[in-house]
């Protein structure tokens, strides 16, 4: 059902515009009424951020349970550990990134759930000893080179997530040792 819903509103966003489109119109092109809409989701922006939590949850525990390395081996290790959850469904993900990208407010509310990543891997990391402002850091950059692939990904490159991570994570080792100009 939630999948149901979430292809009508995508289908719905593409074509007449987040703003211009319902709730009720997206529980009527789905097949069910309003009130199972809001059973699943609770507006019409959240359909979009479907498993945030899911995928916060799962980021957390991969970072909690890596071998002890260093803070951006651990990262680069835990985002590896849960690339087919990053991968699936690329359609639906392409779909989702081109609504998101064309509507200011779905943008700002993509941003705030980067944040909440950002903070819940942070606290992964003081969990691991980490101090505080290296674990803040490490997470910022390690959401930095998350969202490079993602885009990078989104825009239709052959290339395989974890091919695309080892290489983004190589580019900030380099940019940290000094080697990039």
């Amino acid at each position: 059902m939630r999948l149901r819903l979430q292809n009508a509103a995508l289908e719905l966003y593409a074509e007449r515009g987040f703003d211009r489109t319902t709730a009720a119109e997206i529980a009527a092109l789905a097949g069910v009424t309003e009130r199972t809409y809001f059973r699943h989701f609770p507006d019409k922006r959240e359909v979009l951020f479907d498993g945030e939590a899911v995928m916060q949850t799962s980021l957390v525990d991969a970072v909690a349970n890596a071998p002890e390395l260093q803070p951006l081996p651990t990262l680069l290790h835990a985002f590896l550990s849960v690339v087919p959850r990053f991968e699936s469904d690329r359609a639906l993900k392409e779909r989702r990134h081109r609504v998101i990208s064309a509507t200011p407010e779905l943008r700002e509310r993509e941003l705030m759930k980067m944040a909440h990543l950002t903070d819940a891997i942070r606290s992964a990391l003081e969990q691991r000893d980490v101090p505080r402002t290296f674990a803040s850091l490490a997470a910022t950059c390690g959401i930095g080179v998350l969202t490079r692939v993602r885009l990078e990904w989104l825009a239709g490159t052959p290339r395989d997530y974890p091919s695309l991570l080892n290489d983004a994570f190589g580019d900030l080792n380099l940019l940290l040792s000094g080697g990039a100009k």
